[in-house]
């Protein structure tokens, strides 16, 4: 389009439209929670757009390049040639595509309305909000962090391995202004391990918080928080991150500003001192003017080099530190939706594995229901979803049965759900009820503690927890074991020729003598 000001006009009036098309969405009563999700990816995705073109907007009355000024004095003059001129050629444009079709912007509308969806049968169309999550999350509700649990597991000298549902405690126990796994030692806390796994989990509840509350601006708020501790750390007042510069064996050690590297030993700073790396590091950090000072606070041990900001203390660190601080106000938030994935592994626990699935079958088949419900009459399918998620009254914290409610509590103390059982060989696991304590000697967490003491997990070490038990009665099994080749040699009978009955050692020993 040639002209500046049709392109304004135009862009007022699609951001107008947008505008109109948000609050049609965010006005509409939610009747399920994917229904809600829905409307607020749309409502995000609309003001993604309207931001782009207010952007365009702007530039356009900025008018750098003069074309909007020279236009409006073209058409403001007393002579009307330029006006019929353009009119010509929209009325040629027209006459030659008199079909014309709706213009880019209305289907573009459609599509963000999801207005597509009619297009397709309920069998071809992909929902593309629940491609956004996994299996685990069911849309939303739940939180999947078995890989994080996974890596947690795995970090070196942590206070004990625990499993998934007491690695949901911990994160739900964090209070606001707190700081994330406090159990954890700074030992661990300054490994490259424990970095990994921080910067995992934040990158997982960052991109499930903007998933799940997608009109939320969660990045300013990081960035607020993050500016906070940036603030704080440069004061000094983030300790534990290494601040005292010890080595290896709790020496000082040699601090180089170039490298951003802690050295344990002086000699082993000397010789960096001639490499490759060095050298350009220490060129990228000097400058003409203070050449000479640089060299020597290049070689300042720490309590030398505490004056400069950016050597105050060990970089390393930061991210690490960073992001155990800032992780609180993503996990507040999610208090209830990891209380809720607890309660739904527990009610998971209680089944068996032809229930499950018949469970997921009896999900898929709702889904489908649903489906097709909502192409002709969606109100059966929205009360449905709307009496399933409906909050649930359970004060004894019972679990969960096949049907989503608590089960009977004679029921829990029937099966002993209430009873703790712990198993020293799977590394202090706590088993609840009797039903999941006795199952879980066939489980692979088992089979590995027993592999681990050299010992076969056969039936004779069924019922067997503690690992100094174990060790006792293999050695017991081995000496009995010996017995019993004994007394098979003693108390097997064999027969001869002439009818003479012998027990298996006097018969081969007779035998071998040539007697027999």
């Amino acid at each position: 389009m040639d002209s500046v000001i049709e392109v304004q006009r135009q862009t007022h009036e699609e951001i107008e439209r947008f505008e109109q098309a948000i609050a049609s969405l965010l006005s509409q009563p939610p009747t399920t929670r994917k229904e809600q999700l829905k409307n607020e990816h749309r409502a995000s995705d609309i003001l993604d757009r309207i931001t782009a073109r207010a952007t365009t907007l702007h530039s356009l009355y900025v008018d750098q390049d003069n074309t909007r000024h020279t236009e409006t004095i073209s058409l403001s003059s007393a002579d009307l040639s330029e006006f019929y001129t353009r009119l010509a050629k929209i009325k040629d444009y027209y006459n030659k595509y008199p079909e014309q079709g709706p213009e880019g912007f209305e289907l573009e509308l459609a599509g963000v309305l999801g207005e597509e969806e009619d297009l397709y049968d309920a069998e071809e169309y992909e929902d593309p909000v629940a491609l956004l999550f996994s299996g685990e999350e069911s849309y939303g509700r739940y939180v999947d962090l078995y890989a994080n649990h996974t890596q947690y597991n795995n970090l070196k000298n942590i206070p004990k391995h625990v499993s998934y549902i007491q690695y949901l405690d911990i994160l739900a126990s964090i209070k606001e202004g707190g700081m994330v796994h406090p159990e954890v030692s700074s030992t661990v806390r300054l490994s490259k391990e424990y970095e990994n796994y921080i910067t995992s989990l934040y990158n997982y509840l960052l991109s499930y918080t903007k998933r799940t509350q997608p009109l939320v601006d969660i990045e300013s708020q990081q960035r607020d928080a993050m500016a906070e501790f940036e603030k704080l750390w440069n004061e000094g007042q983030i300790t534990g991150w290494g601040d005292d510069y010890l080595g290896p064996n709790g020496s000082e050690g040699v601090y180089c500003t170039a490298c951003q590297k802690l050295y344990a030993k002086q000699t082993v700073y000397d010789a960096h001192l001639k490499s490759k790396k060095h050298i350009k590091a220490a060129a990228r950090e000097s400058n003409p003017a203070s050449d000479s000072a640089n060299k020597t606070t290049a070689g300042s041990t720490p309590s030398q080099s505490t004056s400069q900001p950016s050597s105050s203390r060990p970089s390393k660190y930061f991210k690490a530190a960073l992001y155990t601080n800032v992780l609180a106000p993503l996990l507040v938030p999610l208090i209830p939706t990891l209380t809720e994935t607890k309660s739904n592994l527990e009610r998971r626990f209680a089944l068996t594995a032809r229930e499950r699935e018949t469970e997921a079958e009896g999900a898929e088949q709702q889904q489908q229901q649903a489906q097709a419900a909502a192409q002709t009459n969606g109100t059966t399918g929205a009360a449905e979803e709307e009496e399933e998620e409906e909050r649930i009254y359970n004060p004894l914290k019972l679990p969960l049965g096949w049907d989503g409610k608590p089960i009977p509590y004679w029921l829990y103390k029937l099966h002993g759900l209430g009873v703790e059982y712990r198993c020293e060989i799977c590394s202090d696991g706590v088993y609840m009820g009797r039903k999941n304590f006795e199952r879980h000697f066939q489980e692979s967490r088992h089979a590995f503690g027993m592999r681990a003491l050299g010992l076969p997990n056969t039936k004779h070490f069924h019922e067997i927890t503690r690992i100094e038990d174990a060790l006792a009665l293999a050695e017991k099994l081995k000496q009995e074991g010996r017995q019993e080749i004994f007394q098979n040699e003693t108390m097997e009978e064999m027969e001869d020729d002439d009818g003479n009955v012998y027990n298996k050692k006097t018969y081969e020993d007779l035998k071998k003598q040539g007697i027999i």
